[in-house]
């Protein structure tokens, strides 16, 4: 047998798979799996590092199924080369309740998937973020330890979507020399040709970023492998354009989009069985054609061995630093140094903004926590995400700790995303709280991953004044606490905002928000306390001065409004209580007894918060009063804002006054 033929039956197995696995379910994209299957055999065959018995191996190769919708060709792959979450009865349930092998790859679910892909351009920019992971590791640990590739298979789709410019750029900029992006140039969308709605040069584009790019038949294995060995040795990220046949061999459906979306039917996939030569049963790979697969996993399998006596034999010190930060533990001189630091806060009681507060808090983090890797989006003195051990990162320097990701929110967070997945780090990013417009599709899919991205994000209202309403974020922290499995912090003060980076930080299954001011707070708390009151979510800040007729509750900057509103009707006879919340998401997370002792059975219950009432009523009832926003800001001096929209102890006062009479009158 040649090697062709021995590659063309390796590849027709993934064709099959995928032709079978989507019309057994009757749902699914065959066109990207049967035309990319080349592509996929030869990158996996002859360069991929990696090892099925042992998957998370910190030094294999990424490959990033940026094209999400092609998911059986990842699919067919595992299961293929060996990966034993990837079981023949998981590919006979592709797209079924409960199976590993969702209709797009998620991550958590199977070994072998490194990010969850689907959106499209997501993956792209994951991977930037895995390509950046792995080049600041070498440079912390040393290439016996760290040298790796990141591969991308990425679809017409990808490169469209506006996150790619994002991406690709920042990666050329970067001189990510180990990201090798496929594309699978096969001239096809849902609606039909390419050409019906795109004739981007995509090739010049990568190439004005600083990127190296080569055009390939991507049905030719010695082409591509030429391709893939040339790229490995570029100082510069490359794209590979493979031209390719969307679903290959199929005789009537091939190169339409008839093909990209929907089941082949049994006619077809009869007529593509001829035409490939292909006598197998559905689901049915021959033994050899498996064992060829098989031979490949375990001979992969052999470098993770080799890499591991190099971790062996590395300095015990290093070797035990670089495992703690792989597991993604936290180092014991974290929680120590933070102690310190709220005995230091409660000693001075600042009056500062949040965002500082955030710095300040992020001064102690970064000393004791050497993973942090920070950035924003061009708002670094606004964002304050910059300290004193955070070096900018540069092109011909990764030895820093600090990422200018310029004016790319959404590029940003998906980049962060792909440095969480990738391990030994742990990302923040900066930009204003309204822009998280931009960058919310990544936030969402780090809540659906469950990872440990951190989402600084300041000038969280009104508060920040006369840059006006198209800054001013009004239904934005409705909008991120609606994300399931996603932490939004509002702290009140300093106290608060070093406690919330210890829950952001601690939370692993988690992404954070954190939502800071731009104007400065006077010091709510100015006790310390060992235990981290933010965790639960809210709790009691001010008791009552008798048995509580009135309840405020606030996040964030009208703490301070809520506490001088206490101060009033205390004065007028009227006991009140404030709760701080700085995480809804967690106070809606703690049990039955809980929520219900804090928020009490006072008669009078109000919120308050410059944003709008969705999320509050949980607290308060649909009966409790909101003093907050129901339209977009205005530009002004934040102090006149507050006044204009009623977000004052006044208002407050009059809200708990005039319920109260309500409710004399109805006794």
């Amino acid at each position: 047998m040649t090697a062709r033929e021995k590659h063309d039956r390796m590849a027709n197995a993934i064709r099959f798979l995928s032709m079978d696995a989507v019309q057994a379910a009757n749902s699914g994209h065959p066109g990207l799996p049967m035309g990319a299957a080349d592509v996929a055999t030869v990158l996996f065959s002859q360069f991929m590092k990696f090892d099925p018995m042992n998957p998370r191996w910190p030094d294999r190769d990424r490959f990033v199924l940026s094209a999400g919708h092609g998911s059986m060709l990842l699919y067919s792959l595992l299961y293929l080369l060996g990966y034993e979450d990837i079981t023949l009865d998981e590919i006979k349930n592709f797209r079924q309740l409960g199976s590993k092998t969702a209709g797009h790859p998620e991550y958590g679910h199977a070994a072998g998937i490194e990010t969850t892909t689907g959106p499209l351009g997501q993956g792209l920019a994951n991977a930037v973020g895995m390509a950046i992971a792995e080049k600041k590791l070498a440079a912390e640990f040393g290439g016996d330890l760290v040298d790796h590739y990141t591969y991308v298979l990425a679809g017409d789709g990808c490169l469209m979507e506006g996150i790619s410019q994002e991406a690709l750029s920042l990666a050329g900029h970067l001189k990510l020399s180990k990201l090798i992006v496929l594309w699978d140039d096969n001239d096809i969308t849902i609606d039909g040709k390419v050409s019906l709605s795109d004739s981007t040069d995509q090739q010049a584009r990568f190439e004005a970023s600083g990127w190296e790019t080569m055009s390939v038949d991507g049905h030719d294995p010695d082409a591509i492998a030429a391709a893939i060995e040339r790229a490995r040795t570029s100082d510069a990220p490359t794209l590979i354009a493979c031209k390719t046949t969307i679903g290959y061999g199929a005789p009537n459906k091939a190169g339409t989009s008839k093909v990209h979306g929907s089941p082949l039917g049994a006619e077809e996939i009869a007529a593509t069985r001829e035409a490939l030569g292909w006598e197998s049963e559905p689901f049915d790979i021959p033994s050899e054609i498996l064992d060829d697969w098989r031979v490949v996993g375990l001979t992969a399998g052999k470098q993770r061995v080799v890499w591991e006596q190099r971790l062996a034999e590395a300095d015990a010190t290093q070797r035990g630093e670089f495992e703690r930060r792989m597991r993604g533990d936290l180092p014991a001189g974290l929680e120590p140094a933070m102690a310190r630091y709220k005995k230091q806060l409660a000693a001075d009681a600042p009056t500062v903004a949040t965002r500082k507060a955030s710095e300040m808090a992020l001064e102690a983090v970064n000393e004791a926590v050497a993973e942090t890797i920070g950035g924003s989006a061009d708002l670094t003195g606004s964002n304050n995400t910059k300290t004193s051990q955070t070096a900018p990162i540069t092109p011909d320097d990764f030895s820093g700790r600090y990422l200018n990701y310029g004016i790319r929110e959404h590029g940003m967070a998906a980049a962060m995303n792909g440095i969480a997945l990738h391990g030994g780090l742990i990302p923040y990013g900066g930009t204003f709280l309204v822009f998280s417009d931009y960058a919310r599709p990544a936030m969402r899919l780090a809540s659906l991953m469950g990872i440990r991205s951190i989402f600084v994000m300041t000038h969280d209202s009104i508060g920040l004044g006369e840059d006006g309403p198209t800054h001013q974020p009004v239904e934005h922290l409705a909008a991120l606490r609606a994300i399931p499995n996603h932490n939004v912090f509002r702290p009140a003060d300093a106290m608060e905002t070093a406690e919330c980076w210890e829950l952001a930080l601690a939370s692993t299954g988690t992404p954070s928000t954190l939502a800071l001011t731009r104007q400065n707070l006077v010091a709510a708390r100015t006790e310390f306390e060992s235990d981290n009151r933010c965790a639960r979510g809210a709790y009691e800040l001010a008791a009552a001065s008798d048995d509580a007729v009135v309840s405020i509750f606030a996040s964030g900057s009208e703490v301070e409004i809520a506490l001088a509103a206490k101060a009033a009707l205390e004065a007028r006879g009227r006991p009140t209580r404030v709760v701080s919340v700085p995480c809804l998401d967690l106070f809606q997370a703690q049990s039955a007894d809980y929520q219900a002792a804090i928020i009490g059975d006072t008669p009078v219950r109000i919120a308050v918060e410059a944003g709008i009432r969705q999320g509050w009523d949980g607290i308060i009832g649909p009966a409790g009063a909101f003093i907050g926003m129901d339209s977009f800001g205005a530009s002004g001096p934040y102090k006149e804002l507050y006044s204009h929209f009623g977000i004052t102890p006044e208002a407050i006062v009059d809200a708990a006054e005039a319920r109260i009479h309500d409710d004399e009158q109805d006794q």
